[in-house]
């Protein structure tokens, strides 16, 4: 039954909009082969990077291990991560040993964060090739591989109550190897160089939910089924 013609046209009129509109953010239109998802994700992966570049700030935290000197024995998840790890940490002047299911790190901490900072460095800036080049092997394996060894510092580090050099270590990697990794390859750009784009897609997002809102809210006004509160029955 319905209660509202004029309701239910209006709200009909508006969920087909919604529908059409949705329809066009589906189709690959936005440049490149993109829809309008892919188009928006892109855009934000981009503006995420540009507001992660933390090198800058992390290289004070790892300058106030300068003359820490490492004695540490660590379990990897992966035994295989050995060999990788012989390779890495040679390069920085270090030595790891195996050690049945364990591995054994000496060397000097300032001097493997410091790599590492470069290592991120580059990846965040899309140039993986010097990477590659020093350790002679795929740039984003160096990366991983340097992300397992850290992490498992940490907890031996903070059983030996060097509790700051383990903090740092964690620093290194949630502000330098994550962003580069994770963003590799995707060009940086920044938020104020966007703000009109920006500003207009989040104002399209608030609209478009507010849109699918009324048509929602004719529809059932106009079959009738509508949120009101009941009338309050006065004793006589």
């Amino acid at each position: 039954m319905i209660a509202s013609k004029k309701k239910l046209t209006t709200g009909i009129l508006l969920m087909a909009s919604f529908i059409g509109v949705l329809i066009v953010i589906f189709l690959p239109i936005f440049g490149q082969g993109r829809n309008g998802l892919e188009f928006s994700d892109d855009l934000f992966n981009k503006l995420a990077k540009g507001s992660s570049y933390f090198i800058p700030k992390v290289k004070a935290e790892v300058a106030t291990v300068m003359d820490k000197q490492l004695d540490v024995t660590v379990k990897f998840k992966d035994p295989n991560i050995a060999k990788t790890a012989d390779i890495l940490l040679a390069k920085v002047g270090a030595t790891g040993e195996a050690k049945g299911d364990l591995y054994e790190i000496k060397g000097n901490l300032h001097k493997i964060l410091s790599q590492v900072l470069t290592d991120s460095d580059y990846m965040y800036k899309d140039e993986g090739k010097p990477v590659a080049d020093f350790y002679g092997m795929d740039e984003k394996k160096v990366m991983e591989a340097w992300y397992t060894i850290l992490s498992a510092m940490i907890q031996p580090l903070q059983k030996q109550k060097l509790i700051h050099e383990a903090s740092v270590i964690n620093t290194v990697n949630q502000k330098a190897i994550e962003p580069a990794y994770n963003f590799y390859g995707i060009p940086a750009e920044h938020v104020g160089e966007k703000m009109p784009l920006v500003t207009g897609m989040l104002a399209f997002y608030l609209l478009y939910t507010v849109w699918y809102g009324f048509a929602i809210f004719d529809i059932f006004n106009g079959i009738g089924l509508s949120m009101t509160r009941s009338k309050i029955k006065k004793e006589v």
